[in-house]
């Protein structure tokens, strides 16, 4: 077995060699083992790896599956099932070989996880983490069966919508009217209904003040904090919003203010937390509920309907 003791640093290492998926010959070194029955194990486990055995820990599976994933999700989407797997998932399973977790102990860890008095929509969020992880093992590394399947759900999803009326979102605008930016950003937010990471890349360029209309090509998301532009959730949210004349007459007026801005510069350069704080301020004036940034959306959404049903009963009188 290529396992050495580094009597310098009085631990051991692996170096061993492998073909990756295109048959050529790699080597791998791996230090810092204490003891050298560790460094075997981890040897055994990276090997059975990469010939994609299913008895590989669920750590190593764990990893191939992030992997992968990272190329098909947004940053914020693999962050998010890190932090779920490292701090939940992982503690419980880390080392067990992937074909030998039973619904048993599935159910056990469920148990774990519902004594820690978790929201249903956590536990919810748990659960479809922990199958997706097992369907792609089933799926692209031959695992028999899928054991969250026999052991159960645990969690529900809560499905919770919540909005602002016509008449809540006028009185909470109302309460913006001493803060000009703050005024113009809930506006778009409310006639356009662009999510807020689109909302945060809006460049001078995406707007037609001729046409009243707006592009939707990017979004900003916040990556190990930093800022970076992504394309939008989906191929289909590119996209050209027409949006009402008097608040794109708004936001020229909001851009004319904007020292030396660049077709390239950020129209709306500033963070969550201040439009969170600009809401909570104007609620709390205006008297109206606060909602999620998220639930401006919803609002465009109660908003188009009522218009439809107003248009619709125009017609038919």
């Amino acid at each position: 077995m290529p396992v050495y003791k580094d009597d310098e640093r009085g631990t051991w290492y692996v170096r061993c060699y492998y073909e990756d998926f295109t048959g050529k010959k790699k080597q791998i070194k791996k230090r810092g083992f204490k003891l050298q029955r560790e460094a075997k194990e981890w040897e055994a486990d990276f090997l059975r790896k990469q010939k994609g055995n299913t008895d590989m820990s669920f750590r190593s599976m764990y990893e191939i599956y992030i992997e992968d994933m990272k190329h098909r999700c947004r940053q914020s989407t693999i962050d998010g099932k890190k932090q779920v797997f490292e701090k939940l998932i992982l503690p419980y399973f880390e080392n067990m070989p992937i074909n030998k977790i039973s619904p048993k102990d599935i159910r056990a860890w469920q148990n774990k996880m519902i004594e820690k008095n978790y929201s249903n929509s956590y536990l919810d969020r748990m659960q479809n983490m922990i199958t997706a992880l097992f369907n792609y093992a089933a799926d692209y590394y031959n695992l028999s069966e899928n054991p969250c399947h026999k052991a159960g759900r645990m969690g529900k999803r809560e499905v919770v919508v919540n909005f602002w009326t016509k008449e809540e979102f006028d009185r909470v605008l109302a309460a913006m009217e001493d803060d000009p930016t703050a005024h113009a950003s809930f506006s778009l937010l409310y006639y356009s209904g662009i999510r807020f990471g689109e909302f945060l890349a809006l460049t001078p360029k995406d707007f037609d003040f001729e046409k009243n209309t707006l592009d939707i090509t990017k979004s900003l998301q916040r990556v190990k904090k930093q800022d970076v532009v992504t394309p939008p959730k989906t191929p289909k949210s590119i996209r050209n919003i027409i949006i009402p004349d008097f608040v794109m007459d708004e936001v020229k007026d909001y851009m004319s203010k904007l020292y030396d801005l660049k077709d390239t510069d950020r129209v709306f350069p500033f963070t969550k937390s201040y439009i969170n704080n600009a809401m909570t301020r104007a609620c709390k004036k205006s008297g109206v509920k606060k909602i999620r940034i998220h639930d401006i959306r919803h609002s465009h959404v109660s908003l188009s309907q009522g218009y439809f049903w107003d248009s619709l009963s125009d017609c038919l009188r």
